[in-house]
């Protein structure tokens, strides 16, 4: 069994005693400036590295003004959506009442661990965010959403809002930290509102939208950590400064990519949107520690597979769709040519099916089928023909609630796409 795993272990508790291997490949660092340093762990080292100046700056800036900057800036998710980031702030904004900012610290994409750096080495960043966010939005009320498996973060964030509280840095904003207890949906922000509201963290319908309707029927801002992070830079440097560090019109700035331990050289790199991936294998990531490339995982386990033919991709929300990939959280898992193909198809559906919230039939039942189907394959038995196999993957990819089941259905078409022969060996 092939396991996804992660370069940088995101339970060890010696982790945040350190700082870890971080790298910028931008000409300008947007979230990483301060961890190349060391990191930032006190409120008065943050503010004396100029820290805070893009908070202030907002506070001067006109409420249509701040919106307007992060929709110029080209600034999308993330998280693994990529939805433009000011149409969630335009939206909210513009539909009054009370809204509320929640930051999706659910990080659960295998291979990715960036989330975690920024919340265990630049807790203040973040803070600073969430300030500028509820300016814009006219709130003064945001939670933070982070997963169980970060104690680390949960006492680094802790101990900097506690600090802000005393030092009175961000006025009346009310920061509240909540606990995950281990559910990888509810990186799904449907889910994670319902989980915040104490229901089953099931993905809901849409719409209505989060940004209408979320939490406790509040409009809501929902943005993963490295999102909100990005917006102090935008604010001090200003949107068209922030789209020009891409090479590339439609993918703006840079994206935090976490590359694994098959690497030489494994770790966070902070990288331009429109750099090649060969780029981020060759020369970033050192090649392989063993063998030749088989593939590379980009986004996770709900995306693609990137053969070594597609190396030359520029990495983009739009060019990496067009390959059947994802930008997804950013997470880079390379596999070398000793890789079972057949053992890695059982994983990614082994992880799909534990993951599933089970509340739509196609992914609760179909990844359940399917990796049924590859364990007997691997212990010598009977698998699935490629009439079944066609459709399932059509429900999961047609008729999942979400992403976690069309993520699914994007693994395996980019399996039939770029490794025919392999899966008609597995189909029969």
């Amino acid at each position: 069994m092939y396991c996804l795993g992660r370069c940088y272990d995101a339970t060890a508790d010696s982790c945040a005693a350190s700082t870890p291997t971080v790298r910028v490949a931008s000409s300008s660092p947007v979230l990483l400036a301060n961890i190349l340093e060391g990191g930032v762990f006190d409120l008065d080292a943050y503010l004396a590295q100029g820290g805070g100046e893009s908070g202030e700056r907002a506070q001067s800036i006109p409420v249509e003004d701040l919106v307007s900057l992060i929709s110029e800036s080209g600034l999308r998710g993330r998280g693994g959506a990529g939805y433009p980031a000011g149409q969630k702030w335009a939206s909210i904004a513009a539909m009054g009442g009370e809204p509320v900012i929640v930051v999706n610290a659910d990080e659960g994409d295998p291979g990715a661990f960036s989330d975690k750096v920024l919340l265990e080495h630049d807790p203040f960043l973040l803070l600073e965010a969430i300030s500028i966010a509820a300016r814009a939005l006219g709130t003064r009320e945001a939670i933070i959403y982070l997963r169980c498996e970060y104690p680390n973060a949960a006492s680094v964030l802790r101990r900097a809002i506690d600090k802000t509280l005393d030092a009175g840095w961000l006025g009346d904003l009310s920061i509240e930290l909540v606990i995950g207890r281990g559910s990888y949906v509810c990186g799904e922000e449907t889910a994670l509102l319902n989980a915040l509201e104490g229901r089953r963290p099931f993905v809901r319908a849409r719409p209505p939208y989060p940004s209408e309707h979320g939490l406790h029927g509040r409009p809501t801002l929902v943005h993963n950590v490295e999102t909100l992070c990005a917006v102090p830079w935008i604010v001090r440097h200003g949107a068209e400064a922030y789209r020009a560090l891409a090479s590339c019109e439609t993918s703006a700035g840079t994206k935090l990519v976490s590359l694994n331990s098959l690497f030489r050289r494994p770790g966070l790199v902070e990288i331009p949107f429109g750099m090649p991936v060969r780029s981020i294998y060759e020369d970033i990531g050192g090649g392989l520690r063993r063998g030749e490339l088989m593939g590379i995982m980009v986004g996770g386990p709900l995306a693609g597979l990137l053969p070594p033919s597609l190396l030359d991709t520029p990495f983009t929300y739009e060019h990496l769709q067009d390959v059947g990939c994802d930008v997804g959280h950013g997470g880079v898992i390379a596999f070398a040519d000793d890789t079972d193909l057949l053992s890695l198809i059982a994983e990614v559906f082994r992880f799909g099916t534990i993951e599933s919230c089970g509340l739509c039939v196609p992914c609760h039942l179909g990844s359940e089928e399917l990796l049924e189907a590859f364990d007997r394959l691997l212990n010598g038995g009977s698998g699935i023909g490629r009439d079944r196999w066609t459709q399932l993957i059509d429900a999961l990819e047609q008729t999942s609630l979400c992403g976690h089941g069309s993520g699914l259905a994007e693994f395996a078409r980019s399996v039939e796409r770029h490794y025919p022969e392999e899966l008609a060996a597995c189909l029969g």
